[in-house]
């Protein structure tokens, strides 16, 4: 999270993963109480909203039969691997804006994070587009196929199946997409950050709660020695231009749609936590109880822990503050006040 004075344009995560707090202390603007409030109360908000809604929806997409909605496993060891993947990308990164021209980066990104936006919120969309769209439209059928060789060798590159509604949805995201390279504005930011956040917790899943714990404490570890051991972090990010980090403007009560001083979340201290927290819901459901004891604790624990990064960076000051280190904190604490009647929860799937 971070105050910023830079412009009209929101200024990018700290990291690939967006797990670490940004603070512009070269800021000349200095935010009211009631505007910073605004800021860190709306930024709480829009985290807790892709991770409810994403992990509800996880539980529908562990039981799809549709290949396109599957969800990707995440194992033990592909979690002890995180760290040092990230940390790779985070330094390749580096080494790239050190080299090359940060304009043309930063282009290529953009094209790239366009596509992928105008698919997560057309993904994002298309429940509530089937809930909403008119009965009376007909409803067509497309496919997009991409197939390379000729004959029994033929494969598919890309087979892609939609009908009318996910086309509305597709318009839509396109809307967004074309405000979001045109403008870089905060709020198509926003809403292209959320669809990530919210497809990452809905098709992300950990086999079982051993594998969170280790993915938890990866990320601590890394976030620790980017942020307080190197600068590599902070040059990334204020080089990296991208939909990866969610902002509010902390002085929208005095310029309105064009304020430009920005708080800001990484889209990394939402997803990994909130991938951890939609296993313990799907736990729960499997249970066959009407409790929902291990999510709500878990939901809490993520409140508490986002809330003291606030506090701590907002009382101290502080140019970076690690969100891991107090998220990842407040969800072991929670996991472990829980473990005693729990001996299944650690090895379920």
């Amino acid at each position: 999270m971070a105050d910023v004075d830079q412009g009209s344009v929101p200024p990018p995560d700290a990291s690939l993963n967006g797990t670490d707090v940004l603070n512009a202390t070269a800021a000349k603007f200095v935010a009211t109480p009631e505007g910073t409030a605004l800021a860190y109360g709306s930024l709480l908000f829009m985290a807790l909203l892709p991770i409810f809604f994403g992990a509800l929806r996880s539980v529908t997409c562990s039981k799809s039969k549709n290949s396109s909605d599957m969800p990707e496993t995440i194992t033990g060891r592909d979690a002890a691997r995180f760290p040092i993947i990230a940390s790779c990308t985070l330094f390749g990164l580096y080494l790239f804006f050190k080299v090359f021209s940060q304009e043309y980066i930063n282009l290529l990104l953009s094209m790239y994070f366009f596509v992928l936006g105008i698919l997560a919120l057309a993904h994002t969309l298309s429940p509530l587009m089937a809930k909403v769209f008119p009965a009376s439209i007909p409803i067509k059928q497309y496919q997009l196929l991409f197939t390379q060789g000729s004959g029994e060798a033929k494969e598919e590159v890309v087979n892609y199946e939609f009908d009318t509604k996910d086309l509305v949805c597709l318009v839509i995201g396109g809307v967004v997409g074309v405000w979001y390279v045109l403008k870089k504005h905060w709020v198509a930011n926003n809403l292209f950050g959320l669809a990530f956040a919210l497809n990452g917790v809905e098709l992300l899943h950990l086999n079982n709660v051993c594998t969170g714990c280790i993915l938890l404490g990866g990320l601590f570890v890394y976030d620790v020695f980017w942020v307080f051991g190197t600068n590599v972090m902070v040059t990334v990010a204020r080089s990296f231009e991208a939909p990866i980090k969610l902002v509010f403007p902390q002085d929208l009560l005095e310029r309105g749609m064009d304020a430009s001083n920005f708080a800001m979340l990484g889209l990394g201290d939402i997803v990994i936590p909130g991938i951890f927290i939609a296993l313990l819901l799907r736990f729960d459901i499997s249970l066959k109880k009407n409790s929902r004891t291990y999510f709500y604790a878990s939901f809490l624990a993520y409140i508490f822990g986002l809330g003291l990064t606030i506090f701590i960076m907002h009382t101290f000051k502080h140019a970076q503050v690690p969100a891991p280190v107090c998220l990842s904190t407040g969800l072991l604490l929670c996991y472990t006040w829980c473990q005693p009647a729990s001996v299944s929860l650690s090895s379920w799937r």
